[in-house]
């Protein structure tokens, strides 16, 4: 079984790299930075290519599609990366093209708040997206930098589908009609993804789930079927937003970066500020098979099966990320 998680952030080690191989992981997008400018994403960079050459023998990275069937082939775990905000980049549309050659193969437009290219989904205001978006939008496509809505507003997200040439993701978030969080997208986003020939990864984060870290595991792949029946099978995978052994730190940081003095909850409040409490059924990479069988018991084909734990993230790898004629 070919698996591709399309999302995590944890705090990476050896033991969490063994716990990938153990539970079958193929490849996984791991977030290189949040707030980050381009100067420290370099430095996330530099970490990565230490971590490369330290466990060598169970990861290495994914410049192309390709490199995930290598991986595969010898039994290590592909890296890709991707940014959770336009930060990289900061005020310079050439470093699109930078960002995409160092290996930078996916960016969402904005982290929660307004950026300079588009509205975030906490944003009182929805403005879609900006001058330097639409420009930015048309700079990914050309150099095979694929487009991630996940922390986007719903105006911002249809209007990124439209103008982009090619499909537009949405990494790791779940239907608002399976638990109407700020984070979870609405039917009208979700069909116009699939229209665009993008997917949905499924988040398991506890915020983005009904009930919350009690959600079974059943409840979860009736959402997938459900899902299923709305943007069809070809559209939809995983992208789990597992953030593993993380410390509260980080949390704040992605919560709050440096542009807030008040702290920031995000999908969390006062009373519940940390890391939510996990699923019982996924608490780390080794739980991947518990999500096949899963998908089997609730009656979908092995076909099925394999698209959903990977297959559609190759495609829309494959045919996302080669740079334009």
């Amino acid at each position: 079984m070919l698996t591709i998680d399309g999302l995590q952030h944890s705090n990476w080690s050896r033991e969490i790299f063994e716990q990938m191989r153990a539970g079958g992981v193929t490849a996984v997008h791991a977030t290189l930075v949040y707030h980050e400018n381009t100067r420290e994403t370099l430095t996330r960079f530099g970490e990565w290519n230490r971590r490369f050459e330290q466990h060598a023998d169970l990861i290495m990275p994914v410049y192309e599609p390709a490199d995930i069937q290598r991986a595969r082939a010898s039994n290590r775990i592909g890296v890709f990366f991707g940014a959770q905000n336009c930060s990289p980049i900061e005020d310079d549309i050439d470093m699109i093209a930078v960002m995409r050659r160092m290996g930078l193969m996916i960016m969402q437009l904005t982290y929660n708040n307004q950026s300079l290219l588009a509205t975030g989904c906490y944003e009182a205001q929805d403005n879609g997206i900006t001058r330097f978006g639409r420009q930015a939008i048309a700079e990914m496509n050309r150099t095979g930098m694929i487009i991630d809505m996940s922390h986007s507003s719903e105006k911002s997200t249809l209007e990124a589908i439209e103008l982009s040439t090619r499909p537009v993701i949405i990494s790791h978030a779940n239907p608002s009609t399976f638990h109407a969080a700020k984070r979870n997208k609405s039917d009208k986003v979700l069909k116009a993804i699939a229209e665009s020939g993008g997917l949905l990864g499924f988040s398991v984060y506890p915020f983005h789930l009904k009930d919350g870290p009690d959600c079974t595991l059943e409840s979860f792949c009736n959402m997938v079927a459900d899902t299923a029946n709305l943007m069809g099978i070809d559209h939809i995978g995983l992208g789990t937003d597992l953030c593993q052994g993380q410390p509260q730190s980080v949390l704040d940081w992605m919560r709050n970066g440096r542009w807030s003095k008040e702290m920031d909850f995000g999908e969390g409040n006062k009373g519940n500020a940390g890391w939510p409490r996990p699923l019982t059924w996924f608490q780390d990479n080794r739980d991947f098979p518990a999500i096949i069988e899963g998908l089997r018991k609730k009656g979908f084909n092995e076909t099925d099966v394999q698209k959903i734990m990977g297959l559609n993230w190759l495609k829309q790898l494959e045919d996302g990320t080669a740079p334009a004629i």
